[in-house]
């Protein structure tokens, strides 16, 4: 093993094309990342949840949407994930000024 640094050097067209296939790359990373449809397993893992029960508990009340393309696929809507989790989102409140007395 050797102590070597090599510096490699590129033309700037050739290096911003090197850097676009590298995005290129991770572009599908990205997609899934914000799929509109995902699955049972990823609406659970989104809403903190591990029962099948509740999951199928908030589609039938109607608090997160839900498509059905066939009998055994159900897929879930994430914007509606986000808004069901938003629903209850409790801000910080501030603490209220302190008020001047009165001679």
């Amino acid at each position: 093993m050797t102590d070597k640094i090599e510096i490699v050097c590129f033309e700037s067209e050739a290096f911003y094309k090197l850097l676009e296939n590298v995005l290129l790359r991770f572009k599908p990373v990205e997609n899934k990342l914000h799929d509109k449809w995902i699955s049972g397993t990823e609406a659970m893992r989104m809403l903190r949840i591990k029962s099948k029960t509740t999951l199928q508990k908030l589609r039938d009340e109607g608090k997160i949407r839900f498509s059905q393309p066939e009998k055994k696929i159900v897929l879930y809507d994430t914007e509606s994930i986000n808004a069901y989790l938003e629903d209850f989102v409790y801000e910080p409140f501030e603490l209220a000024a302190p008020q001047k007395k009165r001679a």
